[in-house]
C-alpha cells in the first residue's frame, strides 16, 4: 500500500521524491519496482547500505513493531527523520526510550495514525468540533469484523500475538475515541478474552469503557471473531451524543439527528426520527497520504503534526493500559501510567 497508494500519491504532486527502497524479503521489493518504478540498483536488503548510499531526508518505516527500535536508530545515525506505522512499539516502555532517541537526536519523528486522518472520521471530528451540536457528552464505537480462521486477516501475523485486536485495531480505534472526545483519557477498563471457536492465540475480542480529562466518556466494542461483520475496518460504527444532536457514522455515512424539544415522546420508538445527511469533507488526499503531507509541512516549518512521537505516546498509553486492565480486572488510570 505504502508503495502503491500512499508514497505515489505524494510522489505525482511533487512533495516526496523516493531515492530508495528497502526490504529484508527481495520479493516485496516488486512492489518498489511496480509503484514507484524504483530501478533495481535504489531497492535493497539491507538497511544500513540504502542509508549511506543516499543523501535522503527521512524515512518511513512500515514494519511490524517489534522490528522497528534497531530501525530507528540506524535511521537517526544517519542523521534522517521518520514517518513510522504503529504503534510505535511493542510495548510502552520501549516506546518511550525510542521518543528518548529520537529527542536525544534532536530529530522529528511522526506516527501513520490513518484512521483518525480518514475521510469519515475527519467530517465527524470536525462536526463535533463546530460547536454546532453544543457539547459532547459520550460516543460509542463499533468495530465487529469476522476474521475467526486463520490468515482471515490478511496479515497472518495476529494470530500468533498476545493482543492482536488491541495491537493491531485497538491502537487505531482507541487513539481516534480520544481525537473525537478532544481531551486526554482519564480512565480506562478493560476486559479482552478469546473465543473456543476462534484461531488467534491471544485475545481477539474487548470491551472498553474511557473517562476523559474534559468529562467524556466513551465505550468501545471490538471484535475479529464474530460469525459476520456488521461494521468491518475503515467502515466503523460511531455514535457521539451532544446537547443538541446525535451524530451516527454508520459504514461511512454520517448523519445529524438534532434535538426537536417540541417532538412528540416517542416511547416505544422502533428506529430513529428522519436525519439529515452530511457530506463527507472534500479532500484529493486522506489517512497515510495525506500524513505523508502533513509530515513534510511539519519538517518545513508549520506546525508540529498532531501524531508526533510525544503525542503518540498517549496512544501507547491507552494500548497499555487496557491490556493491564484486563488482566487485572480494575481500571487504570492512564496518565498516571505514563508518568510511571
Amino acid at each position: 500500500m505504502w508503495c502503491h497508494e500512499f508514497l505515489p500519491a505524494n510522489v505525482e504532486d511533487g512533495t516526496v521524491e523516493v531515492v530508495a527502497a528497502v526490504d529484508r524479503n527481495p520479493d516485496a521489493l516488486e512492489n518498489a519496482h511496480e509503484g514507484l518504478g524504483l530501478p533495481e540498483d535504489r531497492c535493497y536488503t539491507d538497511p544500513e547500505r540504502a542509508f549511506a548510499a543516499h543523501d535522503a531526508e527521512f524515512a518511513t518505516l512500515a514494519v511490524p513493531p517489534a522490528e522497528r527500535r534497531p530501525l530507528v536508530e540506524s535511521a537517526l545515525e544517519h542523521g534522517l527523520d521518520l514517518l513510522t506505522e504503529k504503534p510505535i512499539a511493542p510495548t510502552l516502555d520501549e516506546a518511550i526510550e525510542i521518543a528518548d532517541l529520537v529527542e536525544e537526536a534532536d530529530a522529528k519523528m511522526a506516527v501513520t495514525m490513518s484512521h483518525r486522518f480518514d475521510r469519515d472520521k475527519t467530517t465527524l471530528r470536525r462536526q463535533i468540533q463546530s460547536g454546532e451540536y453544543g457539547p459532547l457528552d459520550y460516543l460509542v464505537m463499533r468495530f465487529t469484523q469476522r476474521y475467526r480462521q486463520r490468515d482471515e486477516w490478511v496479515a497472518g501475523r495476529p494470530y500468533e500475538m498476545d493482543h492482536p485486536l488491541l495491537v493491531e485495531g485497538g491502537v487505531h480505534h482507541l487513539d481516534l475515541l480520544a481525537s473525537l472526545a478532544g481531551a486526554k483519557c482519564e480512565q480506562l477498563y478493560a476486559r479482552t478474552w478469546n473465543p473456543e471457536w476462534s484461531d488467534f492465540s491471544g485475545d481477539s475480542q474487548v470491551l472498553v469503557t474511557m473517562e476523559f480529562e474534559n468529562g467524556v466518556r466513551a465505550t468501545y466494542e471490538g471484535a475479529t471473531t464474530n460469525a459476520v461483520a456488521l461494521n468491518g475496518w475503515e467502515n466503523e460504527y460511531i455514535r457521539a451524543e451532544c446537547r443538541d444532536a446525535t451524530l451516527e457514522l454508520d459504514a461511512r455515512e454520517l448523519t445529524a439527528y438534532p434535538y426537536d424539544p417540541d417532538a412528540e415522546p416517542r416511547h416505544n420508538a422502533t428506529g430513529p426520527p428522519e436525519g439529515e445527511s452530511i457530506p463527507l469533507e472534500d479532500g484529493e488526499k486522506w489517512m497515510n497520504a495525506w500524513l505523508v503531507e502533513r509530515f513534510t509541512e511539519w519538517r518545513a516549518g508549520s506546525e508540529p503534526m498532531d501524531t508526533r512521537i510525544e503525542a503518540n505516546l498517549q496512544s501507547m498509553a491507552l494500548i497499555e493500559a487496557a491490556m493491564r486492565s484486563s488482566e487485572r480486572d480494575e481500571p487504570i488510570a492512564v496518565q498516571e501510567l505514563l508518568e510511571k
